[in-house]
């Protein structure tokens, strides 16, 4: 799939999160809009899909990380530092397990200066197995919603003063 590096990759498979940005005014301040691609599930039981944030209108440019920094400025370590063990923490009890740690894996990409870590597009690649008790009483979209409400609890968290 050969996409623009500052573009969604498409519509999303379900419906989109909003996230109020921290620091912005109730009603009319600044959020964010985001969402997945489908799943592509693998014969193992791994799911990997694309997750984006996108401006409030729904504009198909993706917001650098940098957005939704706190509002006294990033902190040093790259946007995931920061996002993914709120991430998986939300997800806690739904993942499948492995010798005690939780299936998942987020990667986004690297940024030109790693100097500066949050300068980058705000898209995870995301790969998570599901428990099996998890998968089987739970429909697809249903999982889905749950991938894209912990990012927003990670976009939420990313905000907050350190």
């Amino acid at each position: 799939m050969d996409i623009a590096p500052d573009q969604a990759p498409g519509p999303s498979f379900i419906r989109e999160e909003t996230v109020l940005l921290r620091g912005a005014a109730p009603g009319g301040g600044s959020s964010v809009r985001l969402g997945m691609s489908r799943p592509s599930i693998m014969d193992d039981g791994w799911w990997l899909t694309t997750m984006w944030a996108t401006g409030p209108a729904g504009a198909p440019e993706l917001i650098e990380a940098l957005s939704i920094a706190p509002v006294d400025g990033p902190p040093p370590e790259p946007p995931l530092v920061v996002m993914g063990p709120i991430f998986a923490g939300a997800l806690a009890g739904l993942l499948d397990q492995e010798d005690g740690r939780q299936l998942i894996r987020l990667r986004m990409p690297a940024a030109q200066d790693e100097a500066r870590p949050w300068r980058r597009p705000l898209i995870l690649w995301l790969a998570v197995r599901w428990d099996p008790v998890r998968s089987a009483v739970m429909r697809p979209d249903e999982l889905a919603r749950e991938l894209l409400r912990a990012f927003a609890r990670g976009v939420e968290a990313a905000g907050s003063p350190g």
